[in-house]
């Protein structure tokens, strides 16, 4: 079972880190959250699951301040799922096309070290390479494509001859 990280919400809005015994802030969390680690935030007095409002909150942060994510379009649209029949597959599509994101996130990272550690000169080599076979094989498609017609249109003109 997989153990989370316990969070405290105490009434004076504080946040205390039950593993490293001391108060953190929103950005503390937000930096967790950035590493992977997983938590649990808990209201100290009723032990409640706040995690999602602690969530929302450094959302709420980052979005009033810098460059939001989300447009004033989008969070509307967002809203008006709220309640709807399809808010469930709303949120199955997010979460799934969020996964697919972190994975080519994954993958393009992975990618791109691999390329620096074989060094630039061969990574640029590899990809036009790979983009050289792409273009002949486009090439020869097409060549072979143009062939057939060629050779189907020579083919109704000597029917039309007999």
């Amino acid at each position: 079972m997989n153990k989370h990280r316990i969070i405290k919400k105490y009434p004076n809005r504080r946040l205390y880190d039950t593993e490293q015994s001391r108060y953190i802030t929103l950005a503390d969390l937000q930096k967790l959250v950035i590493e992977g680690e997983t938590f649990v935030v808990k209201d100290a007095n009723s032990g409640n699951d706040i995690t999602r409002n602690i969530l929302l909150q450094i959302i709420a942060e980052q979005e009033s301040g810098g460059t939001p994510m989300f447009t004033t379009d989008i969070l509307m649209r967002i809203i008006r799922f709220y309640g709807a029949s399809v808010q469930n597959a709303l949120t199955t599509y997010l979460e799934q096309s969020l996964n697919m994101f972190d994975q080519q996130q994954r993958v393009f990272k992975e990618q791109i070290t691999g390329a620096m550690q074989h060094g630039p000169i061969n990574a640029i080599t590899e990809m036009t390479q790979r983009n050289l076979k792409i273009w002949q094989d486009i090439q020869n498609r097409f060549f072979e494509a143009a062939t057939k017609v060629a050779a189907s249109e020579n083919d109704k003109e000597d029917e039309e001859k007999k």
